[in-house]
């Protein structure tokens, strides 16, 4: 028999749900503080790897983003319809895309970057300085980034 009692399972203090809840807390400060309110988390990182790598193919941006394909050519499609992303379709193969920033996209992440600090900050709440830097190399780790180099914690 197990050690852990099952009737004292508490799924407030299980670690999916405290990601979620954290996560959730960060994408509301994101579309509080973005005044550009049609633009979400996931476009703005989106965009970001647009800016980042040059124009790209989609699985570029699924690898970097670590959002679906799926969700991934859906934000394609909407920032395209904006006018902040184009998508080169290759010829012969609708499905295979070169994506790249428009001037609009390019401004619009000028303008929205410095509010993306203040977020990190909002997010990290009372958080010292030990505390902020163990949290992200936690969750790198968890994640299965570990020591790979990757953009500060200010970045998002």
């Amino acid at each position: 028999m197990s050690s852990h009692d099952p009737s004292t399972y508490d799924f407030t203090q299980q670690i999916g749900f405290l990601l979620r809840r954290a996560y959730q807390r960060h994408v509301a400060i994101f579309q509080q503080a973005v005044p550009e309110s049609r633009l979400t988390a996931a476009q703005f990182v989106v965009l970001l790897t647009a800016r980042d790598q040059g124009p790209c193919e989609v699985p570029v941006i699924v690898q970097a983003t670590s959002i679906d394909e799926a969700s991934v050519r859906g934000i394609v499609e909407r920032l395209k319809w904006r006018k902040l992303l184009y998508a080169d379709h290759e010829p012969g193969d609708a499905r295979r895309m070169k994506v790249s920033l428009t001037p609009a996209g390019r401004d619009l992440l000028e303008q929205t970057v410095p509010f993306a600090q203040q977020i990190t900050e909002q997010t990290y709440g009372e958080l010292d300085a030990q505390e902020r830097a163990t949290l992200v190399a936690l969750l790198r780790k968890m994640s299965g980034m570990g020591g790979k180099p990757g953009p500060g914690p200010a970045n998002e």
